[in-house]
């Protein structure tokens, strides 16, 4: 019976993925297994020795320790792709309320008191100072060709729109996925040249801190529309206001408030609402669920932040999974210590990425404790577990 903590309401179809005969699930458990959350910010809490996985239902992990983790030899999930259409709707929505003006012409009825004729007549005199302008022909920039990013220059495509990105690490999976209209802009420069319209859909981290800065604002067109779901501070707020200030931008729709975002007339600042809708919280719920039940069940590894993808299937065999540091002979000791225990390796698999890796080896006998313990003590071995038969 595995444990699972959730530390925020996890969508009930995603917790309909593990099974009450396997699965012991709560937001208050002792010694759990894995972790399931969203938001919950997780810097400063104890988490307890006996986790071996943690999945964030969602694309970002901010909240999660990966450092402390990584060392520990513990998995961090996450569901990327899954909130994709979500995020992709809502950037659409964003470019038509900054070309439309949709959301300060609202506030400017519902500020109006006539009614009857002095109504109409007050609203056909108003609408003169929405004027907005029209997608296609616009030139979309699009910072970060990830699940998202892909979607939403795909989606602008058929609104008449130029689209030109920006990944120099897109995956091969998406470059299939993505559009032979779009163009590939070869430098972050390239991509404001010219551009009404840009939007980020990165991570944070050193590398994209402010990459949306005041140098690559003007060289966009005059009155652009910046549009920012990934990360408050991907984009230099104080940039963006001065910008929008001068007129060089038109408007600024954004996903991270502040308080001058909030009080900047040209700004349309949004709750962190790029992924709140029941689809994507489900489809992100399951993912992860999916993903975190498959690793403590059957040691495969998906959709991890910190270690590498490492999928074998499963035979008639016993499993042995250990994540460790990268370093050279550690399948070579792990296979010498099996081999001195009289067993057969039936199946392995070793993965890598950066300074950490992961196998996954199928014997032909039940290994000891002793064997445990010997593949245990291998300096650079940071977790072992011992998965069994397959169920």
């Amino acid at each position: 019976m595995f444990k699972v903590l959730t530390m925020n309401n996890i969508a009930v179809a995603g917790l309909r993925r593990l099974p009450r005969d396997r699965f012991e699930v709560a937001s208050e458990i002792a010694h759990p297994d894995a972790i399931l959350l969203r938001s919950q910010n997780m810097h400063d809490l104890d988490i307890p020795e006996t986790v071996a996985a943690i999945g964030r239902a969602g694309a970002g992990t901010n909240n999660i320790p990966l450092d402390a983790m990584s060392a520990r030899g513990v998995p961090v999930f996450n569901a990327p792709g899954a909130n994709a259409n979500a995020v992709k709707e809502l950037v659409i929505a964003a470019m038509l309320i900054g070309a439309r003006n949709l959301c300060h012409a609202s506030e400017y009825v519902g500020g109006l008191t006539e009614s009857g004729d002095a109504l109409n007549k007050v609203v056909e005199a108003g609408k003169k100072q929405f004027v907005g302008s029209e997608l296609p022909g616009k030139t979309l920039g699009v910072i970060g060709l990830g699940a998202i990013g892909v979607e939403v220059a795909n989606a602008a495509l058929p609104l008449g729109m130029k689209v030109v990105g920006f990944d120099p690490a897109i995956t091969v999976r998406n470059a299939w996925q993505l559009s032979s209209g779009v163009e590939h802009a070869e430098t972050l420069d390239q991509l404001f040249q010219h551009a009404d319209f840009v939007t980020s859909h990165v991570p944070l981290m050193d590398a994209t801190r402010n990459m949306v800065n005041a140098d690559r604002i003007a060289l966009m067109n005059d009155g652009g529309i910046l549009v920012n779901f990934a990360r408050g501070g991907v984009v230099d707020d104080a940039a963006a206001i001065a910008a929008l200030d001068s007129g060089k931008l038109h408007a600024f729709i954004t996903d991270f408030p502040t308080p001058e975002m909030i009080a900047h007339p040209k700004v349309v600042a949004l709750p962190h609402m790029g992924a709140s809708t029941s689809e994507a919280e489900e489809n992100c719920a399951v993912m992860v669920a999916d993903n975190v039940r498959d690793y403590l069940e059957n040691g495969n590894i998906r959709h991890s932040v910190n270690f590498p993808e490492a999928r074998l299937p499963r035979l008639d065999a016993w499993r042995i999974t250990l994540a460790n540091a990268n370093v050279p002979n550690m399948v070579g000791q792990v296979s010498t210590c099996i081999a001195n225990a009289g067993l057969n390796i039936e199946d392995l698999l070793n993965k890598s990425v950066g300074e950490f890796a992961y196998s996954i080896v199928d014997v032909n006998r039940e290994p000891s404790q002793e064997l445990l313990d010997e593949i245990g003590s291998i300096e650079g071995v940071l977790t072992l577990r011992n998965l069994g038969k397959p169920v």
